[in-house]
């Protein structure tokens, strides 16, 4: 377990998954999920190489068939530390055979967090270090405690988002699998959603095509308690259905799931992210605590 502090936050972070395991104001509060196996054993884990799930978690690479489960593999590897200062910390993961064994491509996986102030950076680098054009899809899935919310209480929460709008979302299913081609109107309030239990039983809201760029936790005051800043396609909300669950998740994606019945090839999923010999890719989100 490695530690990032400062006069606002205290983060923790674990070499497996190189996930957020903990994210404590000056005051003691959590703000992130704590994993209770009775709603969610994960804290924040990272989607890698696919997003969500592929169709009966099989996939097809150069007609040859492989499989994965859903969310990908990197959330259960064991990641190297490769640096560490007083704010921030970046961990790698490389291929190996056993990787090779479910997703046929030579790549290194770097992460890495920042602190600065009330908030945090969360930063990906995949890097090609393969002979062939990789394809690949990553996203964050970090879970926060809903502001208010007590043990035996019906899950009841805001999301704010930044958009006005009519705002479009994929029909999702407890598969993981999608329907890009059907897009329904999220309803909001002034950009805000009001969710509960029942909100999740399609598995989760996806909204497409960027059309948010910030998610704000609210408490019943109207104040955000936890901002997420993004600049993905896709940002997911998602609880666990039939649990009352006291914490909600805000997921930055690049990538989406399988299209359901889709059996093409892996590049040709929706939302797929392609390397070149050598190139890289970046990305990051941003989670805020406070106002």
């Amino acid at each position: 377990m490695y530690e990032l502090k400062n006069d606002y936050l205290t983060v923790l972070i674990s070499e497996i998954g190189a996930e957020l395991q903990s994210i404590k104001d000056a005051s003691g509060k959590e703000y992130l999920w704590q994993a209770d196996p009775k709603f969610w054993p994960r804290h924040s884990p990272i989607l890698f190489p696919i997003v969500c799930s592929v169709n009966d978690d099989t996939y097809r690479v150069d007609g040859e068939e492989y499989h994965l489960p859903r969310h990908g593999f990197a959330r259960d590897r064991e990641f190297e530390l490769t640096y560490q200062f007083d704010n921030e910390i970046s961990f790698q993961l490389l291929w190996d055979d056993e990787s090779l064994k479910v997703y046929p491509y030579k790549f290194a996986l770097n992460v890495t967090y920042l602190l600065d102030g009330n908030s945090l950076y969360v930063e990906w680098q995949v890097d090609n270090i393969d002979k062939k054009e990789i394809h690949f899809q990553i996203g964050g899935h970090p879970a926060f405690n809903i502001p208010d919310m007590k043990d035996g209480d019906t899950q009841t929460g805001r999301i704010r988002l930044d958009a006005l709008a009519p705002i479009y979302r994929f029909t999702s299913y407890i598969d993981g699998t999608h329907d890009m081609t059907e897009e329904v109107v999220e309803t909001t309030k002034d950009g805000v959603i009001n969710f509960n239990d029942e909100t999740w039983s399609k598995d989760s809201i996806q909204i497409n095509n960027s059309q948010t760029g910030k998610a704000e936790i609210l408490d019943k005051e109207g104040h955000p308690v936890v901002t997420v800043f993004y600049e993905t396609p896709v940002c997911a909300f998602w609880s666990p259905y039939k649990k009352n669950a006291p914490f909600v998740c805000i997921e930055p994606w690049y990538g989406v799931g399988d299209h359901r019945g889709f059996d093409g090839e892996f590049r040709d999923k929706p939302l797929m992210n392609h390397l070149l010999p050598g190139a890289s890719f970046s990305g990051q989100y941003q989670i805020a605590i406070g106002e």
